[in-house]
């Protein structure tokens, strides 16, 4: 990653320091190029790895000088590889990847080659951060007694991952409840510059998380992939990506008192979902950069994946190296991290317009212009102003089911629900708030929003308002240095008393790892059939997601959270109406307890300082006792249970052989799905709760488990098993087939209704092959490798849609899965395409990056779609039958 030998860019090798003749930098400066100083600054970070690795087989010189051509390669498709410093992983995410490794040593065993080839080669750091669940809220005892239980429920994974970190070299793992890994990574885990085997470089990573963005707030290029593409980069395959578009956002102006981060990340994430930037890079510039934080920054760069960009770049500035050193880190990096990026000229002075490169596009934001907003009440897109958000909520209720429609009856609008609880008589309606969470690495990284949250808590207790018990409120804190400053500067104890008591470090109620609601709560919820809601401060809040019983739910900033906790509705206009009447009788407004930006960044400075980072992190791979006892085998083998429904030898390298087979046409397969537009990876891979009439519940309680003990979807990625049957199984799926929202499909010869998983069970065994239709924006939301390796399991062999979000599509060539894209201006219904028909898709024995192909239906018709293998490198994983075939087959040559 430093360097290789016989590189024809030797000559731009010099010291950092002359003093100092053994730490060396590939100085780009030398090039004496004109193009290399009008270049995106995110685009000269791919430069830089494209010169420092180039070998003439992996990376070319060529390659290099596609990248300086970088403008003038805008209208073309331009292939260049990219090797990122190090890698990052989650445990839902992590375990699968781990399960990967664990068979692909068997595999390359079996064809006679080195098991121990399969190894890391570049840094990855796992964090465990997504099991934690909000099983217990509102009480002092709640954070431990969740972590007890996350340990009891995850043993097993976590015994798994700590015999990777054994077996595996270069893999670290943060244990649970040390935080999220995005805000882990911002306050720890990030060099910025990193100093290795006597080579200065920019510090880069993919994750396998889509929020991996975030990091780019502190000028650290990464993004999210797919568990399969992120394997293959730690074993030093480095990706193949087609050269992307960078667009310019220009931020100015300096945003209200009242405003947060969060309300100018929502206003972003419209505004860029409106531009039109899915594939491109997005790079901030502009004098507004300036006046905000990196944890303003970050959280912007956070929800990335939401506008549909590969990457939202700030380049380092004066603020991020003030940054390294509030969370404490070392003078002498802080040194040669600002001496390296100014010899390269990657720092950058946002009011200086002599440093602004050349862009595809500029698009520009009046920061001035930004007011309270939410987003909802499916989509992070869908931003509605505060000041409209009671309207919109009734606009939504009866308007067609769909993103922004419940189709909810005119009549029923006003209906009541009364229950009891803990005694007392309450009332649910439409719009109801049932939960409220402060939660996700989108907000809880930042202190300005969490200590704001925290000043209206206490002005909210002064004022005398409190939270409906019922409510279930949380606070999941991104690392341990938030609780640090919550407690220190004192609004800690009126979050508690508000409710909003500390649950656990980790994703919690984001994922969908919201726990329980109280059973009084789901009868009312369902009696009357309401439209009840959650507000949190997360960054996704698709449909099934937070919660099966909140069919509404809406991104906001934590103080908003509470602010809509204590009204108790999302039915409320915070300008108008008063957010509650207090013991006195008084009507009390949001306008009255809301924090001014000076009142919160007064706290901040006082508050926030190096000393609680440095106490925090410096204990973090040992603070978990638990983790530190838990025993687990030494073996470069892993020995596979047979009856674990934890972990399990996956079937995708049963049968792999040295020899390629030709690719072969799919012929008269059966659409198993037929979708619209929007369907999510959670959609087809659910993270959350599994249901007890499901497929996945049979199986487990087939293996003698009881509901109690299924745990998540999300926990059991390490079980195909699970997984192929919980592929689909996501409540709120909407196929076409059956007109209504259900886990279910038609086995077309018979016209039964199945779940998805007993149809294509049934297919497999005619020996059908199947095909998905959908729409628009396939396999958006989080990266999720399942979501293509569950369709692989089901017999799925392609998917005709008309566009696809970035990750997914990597991940359904990772695992052998033809990616169709409609022809331009063609939908399913301009061909009148009812998924009943036959498909024949001919594949031609010669393949070319997006070459069109003919789709023959068995009633004659015959149309064109585009096979989106975008690379020639892509082209080669399809023939291997997917990149961990082709990744075996490498490894296991002599």
């Amino acid at each position: 990653m430093s360097g290789t030998v016989n590189n024809p860019f030797q000559h731009l090798v010099e010291p950092l320091d002359s003093k100092v003749p053994n730490q060396q930098f590939y100085n780009l400066t030398k090039l004496g190029d004109p193009r290399y100083d009008r270049l995106p600054f995110s685009i000269r970070v791919l430069l830089e790895s494209a010169v420092r690795n180039c070998d003439e087989f992996l990376v070319k010189q060529s390659d290099v000088e596609s990248i300086l051509n970088w403008k003038q390669t805008q209208t073309q498709t331009v292939e260049v590889p990219f090797r990122p410093a190090r890698v990052i992983l989650q445990d839902f995410t992590g375990v699968p990847a781990v399960v990967d490794f664990a068979a692909m040593r068997d595999a390359v065993m079996k064809l006679g080659g080195d098991p121990e080839k399969i190894n890391p080669v570049c840094p990855a750091d796992l964090v465990i951060d997504h099991s934690i669940q909000v099983d217990f809220n509102r009480k002092s005892d709640s954070l431990q007694k969740n972590q007890d239980l996350e340990f009891d429920r995850n043993k097993e994974r976590f015994q798994f991952l700590k015999w990777g970190s054994k077996a595996f070299r270069n893999m670290r793992i943060i244990p649970p409840g040390s935080g999220i890994i995005h805000q882990v990574n911002l306050e720890y885990l990030a060099r910025v510059v990193f100093n290795f085997d006597g080579y200065f470089y920019p510090d880069s990573l993919v994750g396998t998380d889509s929020h991996t963005t975030m990091i780019d707030g502190l000028g650290v290029l990464g993004w999210g992939v797919g568990g399969i593409e992120a394997e293959a980069v730690m074993l030093g395959q480095p990706i193949s990506m087609v050269l992307p578009e960078v667009v310019g956002y220009k931020l100015y102006g300096a945003p209200d008192k009242f405003i947060t981060s969060t309300d100018i990340v929502l206003t972003v994430t419209k505004h860029l979902r409106q531009v039109g930037v899915v594939g491109k890079f997005v790079e901030f510039f502009g004098p507004g950069v300036a006046q905000l934080s990196i944890a303003d920054r970050a959280t912007i760069a956070n929800m990335c994946p939401e506008y549909g960009a590969t990457a939202a770049f700030f380049p380092v500035d004066n603020v991020s190296i003030q940054y390294l050193e509030q969370t404490g880190r070392e003078a002498e990096k802080l040194a040669y991290i600002t001496k390296y990026l100014k010899a390269v000229s990657m720092f950058r002075d946002y009011n200086d317009v002599s440093q602004d490169p050349d862009f595809t596009q500029v698009v520009e934001l009046d920061l001035s212009k930004v007011v309270p907003c939410c987003s909802g009440p499916k989509r992070p897109q869908d931003r509605i102003p505060v000041s409209s958000m009671k309207e919109d909520f009734e606009t939504c209720l009866g308007a067609k089911q769909g993103f922004k429609g419940f189709q909810v009856a005119p009549e029923r609008h006003s209906i009541n629900a009364p229950f009891q609880y803990n005694g007392k008589e309450y009332t649910l309606n439409h719009g109801s708030v049932v939960i409220a969470a402060i939660t996700s690495c989108t907000n809880t990284s930042n202190p300005s929003v969490m200590l704001g949250a925290g000043l209206l808590a206490k002005k909210a207790i002064e004022h005398g308002l409190s939270v409906k018990p019922y409510i279930k409120t949380s606070l999941s804190p991104g690392s341990g240095v938030v609780t640090y400053y919550l407690k220190e500067s004192g609004v800690m104890e009126y979050l508690s008393q508000l409710g909003f008591e500390v649950v656990g470090y980790g994703c919690m109620t984001c994922i969908g790892n919201s726990g329980p609601l109280p059973e009084p709560v789901v009868e009312a919820i369902t009696q009357g059939d309401l439209v009840a809601a959650g507000v949190l401060s997360g960054n996704r809040n698709f449909e099934g997601r937070v919660h099966p019983n909140t069919r509404a739910n809406y991104l906001a900033s934590p103080p908003l959270v509470i602010a809509y906790a204590i009204a108790g509705t999302v039915r409320i206009d915070f300008e108008k109406e008063p957010i509650a009447i207090n013991s006195e009788g008084k009507e009390i407004f949001l306008r009255d307890i809301w924090p001014t930006r000076e009142e919160i960044q007064a706290v901040e400075r006082q508050f926030v300082i190096p000393s609680m980072f440095k106490e925090v992190y410096e204990k973090i791979e040992k603070v978990n006792e638990r983790w530190n006892a838990l025993v687990a085998p030494s073996d470069k083998l892993y020995t596979w249970d047979p009856n674990s429904t934890y972990i399990k030898s996956p079937p995708f390298f049963d049968g792999l052989t040295m020899q390629l087979q030709p690719p072969k046409s799919i012929n008269d397969a059966y659409v198993l799905l037929n979708f619209g537009d929007s369907v999510t990876t959670d959609h087809i891979s659910p993270a959350g709760n599994i249901a007890r009439n499901s497929s996945a519940a049979r199986y487990l309680t087939s293996r003698g488990l009881t509901p109690r003990d299924f745990n998540s979807y999300g926990s059991r990625r390490g079980n195909d098993a699970v997984m192929a049957r919980g592929t689909f199984a996501n409540i709120r799926l909407f196929n076409k087939f059956l007109n209504k929202q259900a886990p279910q499909t038609i086995h077309l010869p018979t016209e039964a209704v199945l779940d998805v998983f007993d149809a294509a069970e049934r297919y497999q065994q005619s020996g059908v092959p199947l095909l998905i239709l959908a729409g628009k924006e396939y396999g958006s939301g989080s990266s999720r490798d399942w979501a293509a390796k569950g369709p692989l399991l089901l017999g799925i062999k392609a998917v005709i849609a008309e566009s696809y979000e970035r990750i997914h599509r990597s991940n359904l060539v990772g695992m052998g899965v033809i990616p169709l894209e409609y022809l331009s201006g063609d939908t399913a219904d301009s061909l009148g395409l009812t998924g009943r028909e036959r498909y024949t898709i001919v594949t031609p024995e010669k393949l070319t990056p997006r070459m069109i192909v003919d789709v023959k239906l068995d009633t004659g018709k015959i149309f064109q779609v585009r096979m989106r293998f975008d690379t020639d490198v892509e082209l080669a994983y399809f023939h291997h039958g997917g990149i961990l075939n082709y990744m075996i087959r490498k490894m296991s040559e002599n």
